[in-house]
């Protein structure tokens, strides 16, 4: 028989139990799109410990809706490596075009990431970072509809040796150690340069280019890199995306080695 009680009781106690183990970690995530979500599969297959925070109810990013909600996807030849891990049907179009169903795609990264070991917090939104030392040491951590409430709720901390601003292209966690610490990032002004128009083909090569460490401890990925230092937008082609997720990992699983 089943008990209205002890279904709450189970959901509370073992929520509580991931987040409490998941208050300190080897590299914290934020946003749960395509450059996130290759990053942290990595990662935690590696044995680093990694939890991704997803304002929305759902991570994946732009990567479900396709392009104009056809959800259908495009990759180029450069990013079928990274592909190989995640088991989805590509379709060879010429010409160097490969189409992928936009929904088994984002399904496949969020369920392969979960299953390597990423503890996903979606609904929960990063509202600042922790800097100690002239380092970024953790973020800080709100529920999603007390943020979009504008409640008086104070939120929590979670420390981390690395983060990860994987929020697309408002780079929001940039924006707000730039905002409120006034910080000099690696950028060419110190500042976040502002995302370009849109021109594909730099796009792509930017988004990898882009995707550094830009304060100590501090990394971007995906359109966050490009928004960051000022490159081109590139619509609904996804491989850049997922091969600067893969770049990030290689740099932040390479300084946590040396480290």
């Amino acid at each position: 028989m089943l008990e209205d009680q002890k279904i709450s009781e189970l959901i509370v106690k073992n929520y509580f139990e991931k987040l409490k183990v998941n208050l300190s970690l080897d590299v914290a995530i934020v946003g749960g799109g395509p450059s996130g979500l290759v990053a942290g599969y990595h990662l935690a297959k590696d044995g680093f410990k990694v939890a991704l925070f997803e304002t929305k109810l759902a991570p994946g990013g732009g990567m479900w809706g396709g392009g104009m909600m056809f959800n259908e996807i495009v990759v180029q030849k450069e990013s079928l490596d990274v592909l190989k891990d995640f088991d989805v049907d590509i379709k060879d179009e010429g010409n160097g075009y490969f189409l992928i169903d936009s929904v088994q795609i984002t399904s496949s990264l969020i369920y392969k990431s979960s299953k390597a070991g990423v503890k996903i917090f979606n609904l929960i939104k990063v509202v600042d970072v922790v800097l100690k030392d002239n380092s970024v040491c953790g973020v800080v951590i709100n529920w999603t509809p007390v943020e979009y409430m504008s409640l008086h709720v104070d939120p929590l901390t979670v420390v981390s040796k690395k983060v990860l601003d994987a929020t697309g292209h408002p780079a929001e966690i940039a924006s707000i150690l730039v905002k409120k610490a006034n910080v000099k990032l690696n950028t060419p002004s110190g500042k976040i340069e502002g995302e370009k128009p849109m021109n594909a083909e730099l796009g792509e090569m930017e988004t990898v280019e882009n995707t550094k460490e830009i304060f100590k401890n501090f990394y971007v990925s995906g359109m966050a890199a490009n928004g960051v230092f000022g490159g081109f937008r590139m619509g609904p082609i996804f491989g850049g995306m997922l091969l600067s997720g893969y770049k990030s990992y290689k740099l932040i699983k390479e300084d946590l080695r040396k480290e």
